[in-house]
């Protein structure tokens, strides 16, 4: 396998590509897996609880702002 092969997985938070051997993984009780590509993506995730489409450094960035459902 070649060094600057990325692998599949992507963090759940940001978004941004997680390369092999890095990243952390968590694992609820119901079994969902959740990656995290470093501390400041998995404390806004698990401590914050912000949302990543509300932050501009993120991929997930919702550009125009969020669309309430009905509205």
């Amino acid at each position: 396998m070649s060094r600057t092969a990325t692998s599949l997985r992507l963090c759940t938070f940001c978004g941004t590509r997680i390369s092999i051997g890095h990243g952390v993984m968590l694992v609820k009780n119901d079994g969902q897996i959740e990656w995290t590509c470093s501390s400041k993506c998995k404390k806004n995730l698990r401590v914050l609880k912000r949302d990543p489409r509300k932050l501009k450094w993120t991929k997930k960035y919702a550009k125009g702002g969020l669309k309430k459902k009905g509205a």
